[in-house]
């Protein structure tokens, strides 16, 4: 069955940095798309990052253009997500998000199949 594991996430300071990794298993992980998304506490569920199958286009939110970068390790199975300077409202439950196409979806209301349990960010002086 598919499985997306994240790891790397903690506590950070404010203009810090953490990566966040997202082990996937139980699909060909080289075929899709895959994100980050994230919910903040009382707040909806932002998408953060995305990339194609072979990781040839990205997508960020605008808030985190510059400070993130999206990567992945097709020969791995693995996603990442690097996070520098990071700021307070940063601080989020972050999910590993497998995309249903090889491109990732940037329109509004498209579907995904199968999410990670996810993983908690803090940003705290």
């Amino acid at each position: 069955q598919v499985q997306l594991v994240e790891s790397g996430g903690g506590l950070a300071q404010p203009g810090g940095s953490l990566r966040l990794s997202c082990a996937a298993s139980g699909f060909t992980f080289s075929s899709y798309a895959m994100s980050w998304a994230r919910q903040a506490p009382g707040k909806g569920l932002e998408w953060v990052s995305g990339i194609d199958s072979d990781g040839s286009g990205t997508f960020y939110l605008d808030s985190v253009k510059g400070r993130f970068t999206i990567s992945r390790d097709n020969a791995k199975n693995t996603l990442y997500l690097q996070m520098n300077s990071l700021k307070p409202e940063d601080t989020a439950l972050y999910y590993c998000v497998k995309e249903l196409r090889a491109h990732y979806c940037s329109a509004p209301g498209c579907l995904r199949d199968y999410w990670g349990q996810g993983i908690q960010v803090t940003v705290s002086s």
